[in-house]
């Protein structure tokens, strides 16, 4: 199997048995723009039909995870219905790929994950986190329901009444308070988050196939009964509150200072 075809954005390493997917925008802080939105929603069914692959490493280059969604790319949406609605069905598309997903994919979050970073860390099976790094969840801050990211899945992963003063605040998770909550499984050293996640993945890779990916199915099925409706009302927010004028002003705001 081959990967020469994705955006650049998008990176897949081979290692044996092992798959390394590396979001791969490291300037700026592989934030998804159209491109890489593209890539996470189509390289699962790639994966998924590499008859060598066993094991999956998803990772950023550089010093984040992913700072979430482009500033670029998402302003455009207030001006592009078209647009912005491909982007939620596609979005739909990345969480369903990742929870049919036969294979274990291990999440090496090397720096901050936020906004759709922070949902394609804790949809992995395993999540090894830096300890510098940090979750956070911003949507309600910039006008938006979490309708893609913790409103949909923090409730089947946390504790709620925990988690609800990030997920309405947008605040930062530090690391070791992600694995308290349950949304991270333990922390590492910063040098030792990839040795560590690509030793893990060996020894999962190690394991009997049909057993492996068995017990991974039948798991998921919780959380794909769970999310069945929540993820419908959470797209359906999201898409109402995407035309709302507060969110066009706060989204605005933050665009004009992130260019200063």
């Amino acid at each position: 199997m081959k990967y020469d075809d994705l955006p650049e954005e998008l990176s897949v390493e081979i290692d044996g048995p092992v798959r390394t997917v590396v979001l791969n925008r490291p300037a700026e802080l592989n934030a998804v723009n159209k491109r890489l939105h593209w890539a996470l929603a189509n390289v699962w069914q790639r994966l998924s039909q590499d008859a060598e692959a066993r094991v999956v490493v998803l990772t950023g280059a550089g010093r984040a995870f992913s700072a979430g969604g482009d500033l670029d790319w998402i302003t455009s949406f207030l001006d592009d219905p078209v647009a912005r609605d491909e982007s939620l069905r596609e979005g739909a598309q990345i969480i369903e790929e990742l929870l049919r997903f036969p294979l274990p994919v291990v999440a090496a979050v090397n720096g901050p994950a936020v906004g759709l970073g922070c949902s394609l860390a804790v949809l992995c099976d395993i999540v090894l986190i830096s300890e510098s790094a940090h979750l956070a969840d911003p949507h309600v801050s910039v006008g938006l329901v979490a309708g893609d990211g913790g409103a949909a899945f923090w409730p089947l992963l946390t504790p709620i009444l925990r988690s609800r003063e990030y997920l309405y605040t947008g605040a930062r998770i530090p690391a070791a308070t992600a694995v308290d909550l349950g949304l991270a499984t333990r922390t590492t050293p910063p040098d030792d988050l990839l040795p560590q996640a690509r030793e893990l993945a060996r020894r999962l890779a190690a394991q009997p196939k049909e057993a492996l990916q068995g017990t991974k199915r039948v798991t998921n099925m919780h959380l794909s009964q769970a999310l069945s409706g929540a993820m419908q009302a959470g797209f359906a927010a999201e898409a109402v509150t995407m035309r709302s004028d507060e969110h066009r002003e706060r989204l605005l705001t933050l665009a004009r200072k992130a260019r200063r």
